[in-house]
């Protein structure tokens, strides 16, 4: 599926969709989407996804067919040039993580009371810093369903994507205790070796069916217990993107 027609550079400023577009022209990926027909077009969206690559944001923007605010580890709003990256993108940095995630969960819901879509990969931040596979999947924290059980919206639809990759190159491109210059309290800044940069050359994003969380099942959320349903909803998204993986990673 080819991308949307790339705007010129000067006009990027205001429109993350736009920015994610250019970048990835820029880097020639060749992108198929599949299940687009899933998306719900006019409502909150949370959504969630494996991540390996940089490159992923942009990608899923571009899936998406609209910006979303993606959440992205606070270190990357410490680094110049990256801070400048990620507020372009619409970005919602993370709290430090010897911090709670208040901050960030009160950005994030007002964000969904807007009508917008916010991204989160709940695999968090170690699949980035250690050497995968395309088909490698970490568990999932239970965060981003906490987020869409208790966003102040009538309805909204979690959606698990799975990103495939076909065709990478990884490279090496910074020791990850230079990072801890950044943010001495994450521990994967503290172990030896380099960080790894992923960069597609073919990739699948595959659309998997999405959660409606409604009121119905808020009610279930409070009665049942908070962790409980949310634990289920976490499990089910990984399941489905796990699944998802399988078909698009040959």
């Amino acid at each position: 599926m080819a991308l949307a027609p790339v705007p010129p550079l000067t006009s990027l400023s205001a429109n993350p969709l736009d920015l994610s577009n250019w970048l990835l022209a820029l880097s020639q990926v060749k992108m198929t989407v599949h299940g687009r027909d899933r998306l719900p077009p006019h409502q909150p969206l949370v959504v969630v996804s494996n991540h390996r690559s940089i490159m992923d944001a942009p990608l899923l923007m571009s899936a998406v067919g609209r910006p979303v605010r993606f959440a992205c580890h606070h270190y990357m709003s410490q680094v110049p040039g990256l801070r400048n990256l990620v507020n372009a993108l619409g970005c919602l940095p993370l709290d430090a993580p010897n911090k709670g995630q208040t901050a960030f969960f009160r950005r994030a819901m007002n964000a969904l009371s807007d009508g917008e879509a916010v991204g989160i990969f709940p695999e968090g931040a170690a699949p980035m810093v250690n050497k995968t596979t395309p088909d490698n999947l970490n568990s999932f924290h239970r965060g981003f369903a906490h987020l869409a059980l208790r966003a102040r919206v009538d309805e909204l639809a979690i959606v698990p994507v799975a990103i495939a990759a076909r065709r990478e190159t990884t490279n090496s491109v910074v020791p990850l205790r230079w990072l801890s210059i950044f943010d001495s309290s994450e521990p994967l800044f503290q172990q030896p070796g380099w960080h790894p940069a992923v960069f597609y050359q073919e990739v699948d994003l595959l659309v998997g069916r999405p959660v409606r969380v409604d009121g119905r099942l808020r009610s279930r959320y409070r009665a049942k217990g908070p962790n409980n349903l949310a634990n289920e909803l976490t499990q089910c998204c990984e399941n489905e993107i796990a699944e998802l993986l399988k078909q698009g990673c040959y």
